[in-house]
Order: structure tokens, then C-alpha cells, then sequence
């Protein structure tokens, strides 16, 4: 089983019934999809690329292998003992965004590609967006617009830049812990040799195939509450692996802190038209609160987070 694969240059195109219909069934079905021929240079990416293992290299490896991750596996195996580390992720990583400074690196030109990167992925995102929009029947800008808190730009776009090192005993800690991602819509360029990222499909972990140039599309917790659970943000993990250092650039489109979120209106009425539920079925909220329950709870059932976060 493979998570679906789509043209995005096929969406202007005599194709963009077909196109539009495949990322529905990508945002309803799977959560996770992946775009080719987005409009991203190939170039750029390969800048990427370099930048981004350079700076892993020069100015993070020394630091990961004095981490306390690294402490604490190799506690665990002078112990001689059967356990595994289950709170902890054996990754390397820093965030990138335009309200913080961003280290001080050695990496010849980082700064200037991540920045150039950002920008053609943050516009990406926002087509994303809209095609979400079509889809859900909601207007045009709909869902940039409630990210904004109305109008401004207002929403938060950072990327978090990862590695996951070669790991001397996988069978006991992971990559990255089982979760989903609490914000809006996530754009990933993963290593396209090192695989590892999984996805849970139907109780069943299944593989994102790397592939090169594409970008990873998946949906967060708010692109869940906005759709009135049409979408579904879905629980994922990345696995160690005994060789090879994985690359992860994930992007995150996430509302302002102070947006409210809550179920498109438009697709509250279409359920009750349909005399399905009436409820809806998410509560009304600040995004900066749900936040607040997230860093909690971001590896427990995300159920009990909507529950948990106060209403407005």
C-alpha cells in the first residue's frame, strides 16, 4: 500500500477535475499525499538539499553525539537491560521562522537558501489551501483567512529542520514518537534515500516512500476541526535506522496564535441538511490555547485535546 502520489502542475490544466478529485481522496482518505511538478525549482530544492546536510555536518553532529538522547540509549545498554527509551525521539533539530533569529551556523549560504525556500514554499502551502477550500465547497481564501484571525497576515509559518542519525541499537528508541501534527497544513521535503517515516492507515503502519523532488503534503489538527472531521489529521512516526542520516525539512502553515478556529459553518449546516449529526462536533476555541494543551498532550489520543481545550 502506497500513499497517493499526485501531478500538482495538473491542476490548471484538462486535467484539474481528475487532479482536484485526487487531493479529496488524499485529505479524506489518507491525510498524507504527495505532490510532483509543484513548482518548486529543482534547482532549489538541490540547494536545499546541500545546505541542510552541510549543516548537519558542521555545526550539529558533534552536538547530537553529546546529546542527552545519546546519554540515555547508551545508559540503557550498560544496563544491559531488556527496556526500550519510550520518551524519546533520537533526532536532531531547530526551527526557522520570521519572528525568531535563526542560529548562527557555518553552513556557506543556509540563510539565504532556507529564505528562498520558505517563500516558494509558504505560496505552495496557500495553494494547497485553496484547493482544500474548492473541495470542502468553502470560498476561496477560506481557510488562509480563519489562519490569518481574519484579515492581515497574522499565520505562522515555520520549518523545522531534522535529522535522524544513524542509530548503533534501532530496536530501542525511535525517531520520532507517534503523533499528530497539532497545527494546519504541513509541507515536507524528506530525505529521498533514507525512508523511516510511517503513517498509520487503517491500523496498520505503512511506509511514505521516499521519492525525489516531491513534497509531502499532510493535514493537522485544525485542518481537521475546520472540515468538521471531513479531513483527518493522521497519526505518524519516523524509525530509526542502524545506517544512513535522514533529512527532514517539514514546514508548518499554522494559524496565529490568537485566531479562533471552529468548524466551517457551511459544513455544520450540510450535515444537518443531510440529517446526519447535528452537534458539531468540534468545540469553538483560540489556537494559542489548544497550543497549550498540545505541548501536553502531543503524544496521547488527540481526542481528549478538543475536549480538553476551552471553548470560546
Amino acid at each position: 500500500m502506497a500513499n497517493p502520489v499526485i501531478d500538482f502542475s495538473k491542476l490548471n490544466g484538462e486535467e484539474r477535475a481528475k487532479t482536484m478529485a485526487q487531493i479529496a481522496n488524499g485529505c479524506e482518505e489518507w491525510g498524507f499525499f504527495q505532490l510532483v511538478n509543484h513548482g518548486i525549482p529543482e534547482e532549489l530544492l538541490e540547494r536545499v538539499k546541500k545546505v541542510c546536510s552541510e549543516c548537519f555536518e558542521k555545526d550539529r553532529e558533534e552536538g547530537f553525539k553529546n546529546s542527552e538522547p545519546v546519554k540515555m540509549l547508551n545508559d540503557l545498554m550498560d544496563k544491559k537491560s531488556g527496556d526500550k527509551l519510550e520518551n524519546v525521539d533520537w533526532e536532531d533539530v531547530f526551527l526557522l521562522s520570521d519572528d525568531k533569529e535563526w542560529p548562527i551556523l557555518k553552513t556557506p549560504r543556509f540563510k539565504e537558501t532556507m529564505t528562498e525556500y520558505r517563500s516558494e514554499l509558504r505560496k505552495l502551502g496557500e495553494k494547497v489551501m485553496e484547493a482544500m477550500d474548492e473541495n470542502l465547497g468553502l470560498p476561496k481564501g477560506y481557510i488562509k483567512k480563519a489562519f490569518n484571525g481574519g484579515d492581515g497576515e497574522k499565520a505562522f509559518f515555520g520549518t523545522k529542520v531534522s535529522h535522524y542519525p544513524p542509530c548503533p541499537h534501532p530496536d530501542k528508541v525511535i525517531g520520532l514518537r507517534a503523533h499528530t501534527d497539532a497545527g494546519g497544513v504541513i509541507l515536507l521535503y524528506q530525505d529521498d534515500k533514507v525512508g523511516g517515516l510511517q503513517i498509520l492507515k487503517d491500523g496498520q503502519w505503512i511506509d511514505v516512500q521516499p521519492m525525489p523532488n516531491s513534497i509531502v503534503i499532510n493535514t493537522g489538527d485544525q485542518i481537521e476541526v475546520l472540515s468538521n472531521g471531513r479531513y483527518k489529521s493522521v497519526w505518524h512516526r519516523v524509525l530509526t535506522k542502524l545506517d544512513g542520516n535522514r533529512r527532514s525539512i517539514a514546514s508548518f502553515y499554522n494559524p496565529s496564535l490568537d485566531a479562533t478556529i471552529a468548524p466551517a459553518k457551511e459544513l455544520v449546516m450540510e450535515k444537518v441538511n443531510h440529517e446526519e449529526d447535528e452537534e458539531v462536533a468540534y468545540p469553538k476555541y483560540v489556537f494559542g490555547d489548544y497550543m497549550s494543551v498540545y505541548a501536553e498532550q502531543k503524544f496521547l489520543p488527540k481526542e481528549p485535546r478538543f475536549l480538553a481545550v476551552k471553548a470560546v
